[in-house]
């Protein structure tokens, strides 16, 4: 009787939701970060200086892997849909998770329920600049030129429903001027019809135009941030600019499909803490206009909440929805 119930405790441990598949070792196979956005933005940069972070504590392959469209729903939607079993995550911004379930009637994913928060990765402050060919050195030229003639000062972004549509959006609502939007497919593409002078002006990270800045190639009006920027000492920010009470951020942040082990969560969780640690990252992010995040799921999860009301607000005062 009692090899006999040694065997069915055998087997009841075998088949638990603690013993078989779920009780080997994390991580079993190569992971995947998804990048709802093109290569070449701030957004794939970064997740691609973290993956060989993440790859280095876990022992397993991270690959960083572009699914692009909609803006960032397509890849987003991925991931909500993909196996929850710790080896898939995505690399989410402000436009997935705090804007985009704002806009979207029919979002193809809930930004709560279908994920697990992970960590939250970087602040990336915006900049507002123009083409030196629109011939405004501040925001309050700017503004006169805006309302002077509305709708014919054209505002690039990386999509509808993004960061720097929703700050133009914001900027907008802040100040009575009114401009041209005019969304591209990424921020790459928006930044070389800015170059161009084909666009007036937009918001986009201080990672990819501070180079542009100093090269005189884009003049800078105002940063985002509560604060200067140290990467651009000189610009004010849209607070200093009189803009009320302006302060707005990009982030990235991993997250996980909804059901995936705590293991796997506390496990990527613990790399990106010990990535963000390091001096060499945190002086690359600093060096770039980023600044470190960190933290825990829980912690993430409670910025998520303020995030959706936030940007929850300035969509129903801007009057943006999107199908």
């Amino acid at each position: 009787m009692k090899t006999f119930l040694r065997h069915v405790a055998v087997a009841l441990c075998l088949f638990s939701p603690l013993g078989g598949v779920q009780a080997q070792s994390w991580p079993a196979k190569p992971i995947t970060i998804v990048v709802p956005f093109p290569p070449g933005g701030a957004t794939d940069v970064m997740a691609r200086l973290f993956a060989p972070e993440i790859e280095r504590e876990v022992g397993k392959p991270v690959v960083v892997e572009n699914r692009v469209g909609a803006g960032g729903t397509i890849g987003t939607q991925y991931v909500a849909r993909a196996d929850s079993d710790g080896h898939t995550f995505l690399w989410g911004t402000i436009a997935t998770h705090g804007i985009g379930p704002n806009i979207y009637r029919k979002l193809p994913y809930d930004a709560v329920k279908d994920f697990v928060p992970v960590i939250k990765a970087v602040d990336q402050p915006y900049v507002l600049v123009a083409h030196p060919s629109v011939g405004v050195k501040n925001v309050d030229e700017l503004i006169s030129k805006a309302k002077a003639d509305p709708g014919t000062v054209s505002a690039g972004n990386a999509g509808l429903g993004t960061g720097a549509h929703m700050f133009m959006e914001k900027f907008q609502n802040d100040t009575g001027a009114t401009v041209l939007h005019v969304p591209y497919k990424g921020a790459g593409p928006a930044m070389v019809d800015l170059l161009g002078g084909q666009l007036n002006i937009a918001f986009d990270v201080i990672l990819t135009t501070a180079p542009y800045i100093q090269e005189k190639r884009l003049v800078p009006l105002a940063v985002t941030s509560a604060e200067r920027s140290p990467r651009l000492p000189e610009v004010p920010t849209l607070q200093e600019a009189g803009i009320g009470n302006f302060v707005a951020v990009g982030w990235n942040g991993l997250f996980a499909p909804a059901g995936t082990p705590a293991a796997a969560v506390d496990g990527i969780n613990a790399a990106m803490n010990k990535a963000l640690q390091s001096e060499a990252i945190r002086n690359r992010l600093l060096s770039d206009g980023s600044m470190p995040g960190g933290g825990s799921p829980q912690e993430f999860q409670h910025f998520i909440e303020q995030e959706l009301k936030t940007w929850g607000e300035v969509a129903r005062q801007a009057g943006v929805t999107l199908d």
